[in-house]
């Protein structure tokens, strides 16, 4: 299923079975028959539709919503090798590790907000009428060393713009990683018709905004002393890449 395209369903079993999976993550599959109460035939069909539209995929009795985010890239320097891939829900621990990692060191507000709202929702993607979001992460070793993040309106008015952050545990910055997170992140909205993203940070953060600028994009507008840090009043710079 395409982020672009807000689910639609058949029937009321259907309905529940999506919004629990898509609210959860993923969902055991006999986890989900049990919470909805359905009986075994009506569930079996309305899952089954539910496959058959592409909306949910069933690995090995683990249910998840079915987004089309991309393929599994890989890429060799001389000191490092890494992976570049859709996030999965299995990532969610050491995702919320490296967005903490890197918002400990620089003040990167936005970023801060996205890990409190993964540890409220416990979900890593999200796909629904009201919002949708897609993470890919970067992984050495298998650990997620790094994210890119789209947040996705699903309000008709926003559809066409979206939400970037991204970041790069320190241990792992010099290689190239961000670039290849960003990379991956616009290209994906590019691709899925977006015309503009756009990342907001503060002032104080020169690193961040010198990577987003060499990088081809631009200030926006600056809003005076929004953020509180410390004791100090700061600016907060709207940086945006439109395609």
């Amino acid at each position: 299923m395409e982020t672009s395209e807000q689910p639609t369903f058949e029937t009321e079993a259907g309905e529940e079975i999506y919004r629990f999976v898509e609210r959860h993550g993923t969902a055991a599959r006999h986890r989900v028959r049990e919470v909805t109460s359905l009986p075994a035939e009506e569930f079996q069909d309305a899952l089954e539709q539910l496959q058959e539209r592409g909306y949910l995929e069933d690995d090995g009795g683990t249910l998840q919503v079915a987004l089309d985010v991309g393929s599994i890239e890989t890429y060799s320097t001389d000191d490092i090798d890494y992976t570049v891939r859709p996030a999965q829900q299995t990532d969610f621990e050491g995702l919320i590790d490296t967005i903490r990692d890197v918002t400990a060191e620089d003040t990167y507000i936005v970023a801060e907000s996205i890990a409190e709202q993964l540890l409220y929702e416990d979900a890593v993607n999200r796909h629904n009428t009201a919002e949708s979001r897609v993470f890919f992460v970067a992984t050495v070793d298998g650990d997620v060393v790094g994210w890119s993040h789209l947040d996705l309106p699903q309000l008709d008015k926003l559809q066409s713009t979206a939400q970037l952050t991204v970041g790069v545990r320190g241990e792992h910055q010099g290689h190239g990683i961000g670039t290849r997170l960003l990379e991956r992140a616009l290209d994906w909205a590019e691709a899925n018709g977006y015309r503009k993203v756009y990342n907001s940070v503060p002032t104080t953060n020169d690193e961040a905004i010198a990577f987003l600028e060499e990088r081809g994009w631009e200030t926006e507008g600056v809003r005076k002393n929004h953020y509180t840090i410390g004791d100090e009043h700061v600016d907060e710079v709207m940086l945006a890449y439109t395609f």
